[in-house]
């Protein structure tokens, strides 16, 4: 699939005030596709003047935008989905190629990402208040919700599409403007994301758009200007509590959806065929560069057999290549440093003597490619017993006892997911109530909705995107107190 036409008609540069130009001293950044090691096209790479016009912008148009009525906002949401949609094609084969993914997975997640802004431009028009008197009589209660203002967004490489939409579609519904910080690594998704934007009718200054090959170089002077009312970041724990430190500073909302390191629970009385199932899903979507990817696998005894066996036979059977290619399955990790992490985490684990089902190693050749892997037998001090791996390896434990299980589940400073497989539908849901996590998936290797609610707890994050509450997090609330004539 040649992308090079989709390419030339892109914007490539920095968006601020409803404009595409050059970043400051014109600096470009280059893009590559780690399938093939090849710069797929450059971008503009932002400086601190660039960000600080940015923010500017979105300050000045922070007033105009809140007074714009809730069906206009919600009109614009409704067409970025059609949008979308109608687009799939070609921004699922940019994201590909900028990511890794497989074609299929980036039209799925294009899907997905298109959902968001429809559920939001149905809640936009339902921000709702109180009225009511107060207890002694003497007052009329008003309360409403307002735009909490001008916001910071700042987005993670493997789901470019998505977690772009998922805080700026509540933002537009909310009648917030933003700057908008998208992953290094995959800059081109979010430019057509953008361009979408304004096709269906986003008003200039409303979203800033600056791409850096330095994070901070953009994101401090956002979280200095004392303009930005709140900050909304997906990516690393370590990166996130930097953030909250300096939210601090100026007492900013902060909304932050950070590490996983989710636990795949299968219980004695576990229906093994969906257990298989749900951990392919689990394990294997996104190849495993996923918050939400199963990380530590427990499976009880009496099952732990038959299910390495079958687990190692689905995932040992697909098909790794470019993601662009017809038929592939997984493709490779987003980069060097990648892949050293997965391959660092799977020959320590062996050397203290793990047992590999099948997969295991690198795969020489171009790219940044890694076997999908299964490994049983995983020594207690392995790292990759704790650490959030990244990458398509299952790395299975087993248990004996349902405490031990949970146990198992809960050991970790981390709580965004977690899944559980049981038939006994008490017994299941008893045990999902002792699961320390925001969500959970029972006899289900999927739970992301743009209906539902997603977050975690512990050192996995503040607040939650999605859902009745995704709107929430870019609202205050105002009580006016009017005396009873």
């Amino acid at each position: 699939m040649d992308i090079t036409p989709i390419i030339d008609k892109l914007g490539t540069g920095l968006f601020i005030g409803g404009q595409w130009r050059k970043a400051e001293g014109g600096k470009t950044l280059e893009v590559r596709n780690p399938a093939t090691g090849e710069v797929i096209t450059t971008v503009a790479d932002g400086s601190a003047a660039d960000a600080n016009e940015a923010i500017t912008v979105a300050g000045d148009t922070q007033a105009e935008w809140a007074a714009t009525s809730p069906r206009e906002r919600s009109e614009i949401l409704r067409r970025t989905f059609e949008l979308l949609n109608d687009r799939a094609d070609d921004i699922a084969a940019v994201m590909t190629a900028e990511m890794g993914k497989p074609f299929a997975e980036s039209k799925g997640e294009v899907t997905y990402g298109a959902e968001f802004f429809r559920w939001f431009s149905e809640e936009a028009v339902r921000i709702g208040g109180d009225y009511s008197q107060s207890p002694d009589g003497k007052n009329r209660m008003l309360i409403s919700r307002e735009p909490v203002g001008p916001c910071i967004l700042i987005t993670p490489w493997n789901f470019p599409l998505a977690m772009g939409a998922r805080k700026i579609g509540p933002a537009i519904a909310a009648g917030c403007t933003m700057v908008f910080k998208p992953a290094k690594l995959t800059p081109l998704t979010s430019l057509m994301l953008v361009d979408v934007l304004v096709e269906a009718g986003l008003p200039a200054g409303v979203l800033n758009l600056v791409t850096s090959e330095s994070a901070r170089r953009v994101v401090t002077p956002w979280m200095e200007s004392g303009i930005a009312r709140k900050v909304t970041f997906t990516g690393s724990t370590e990166v996130g509590v930097g953030l909250l430190k300096q939210a601090a500073d100026t007492v900013m909302k902060t909304s932050m959806e950070l590490g996983g390191n989710a636990p795949f629970v299968v219980f004695a009385d576990a229906d093994i065929d969906k257990a298989v199932d749900g951990a392919v899903l689990a394990k294997m979507r996104n190849g495993g560069e996923a918050c939400t990817a199963a990380n530590r696998m427990f499976v009880h005894s009496s099952l732990a057999e038959e299910f390495s066996t079958r687990l190692a036979e689905r995932i040992g059977a697909m098909k790794v290549g470019n993601g662009l290619d017809d038929g592939t399955e997984m493709g490779p990790l987003v980069d060097q440093d990648a892949l050293d992490k997965v391959a660092g985490l799977v020959d320590e684990a062996v050397a203290k003597g793990a047992k590999v089902l099948t997969g295991g190693h690198r795969i020489d050749g171009d790219g940044f490619f890694f076997t999908p892997t299964v490994m049983t037998d995983i020594p207690d001090d392995a790292e990759i017993r704790t650490t959030e791996i990244f990458g398509p390896v299952a790395p299975i434990v087993t248990f004996d006892t349902d405490e031990e299980g949970i146990a198992l589940a809960n050991e970790t400073e981390f709580g965004l997911v977690g899944y559980l497989f049981s038939e006994n539908i008490e017994r299941a849901l008893r045990l999902a109530d002792r699961m320390e996590v925001g969500m959970v998936g029972l006899n289900t290797g999927l739970v992301s909705n743009p209906a539902a609610p997603f977050g975690g707890v512990k050192m996995s994050g503040l607040g939650r995107e999605g859902g009745r509450v995704g709107i929430d997090e870019y609202l205050e609330v105002k009580y006016v107190a009017l005396p009873r004539g």
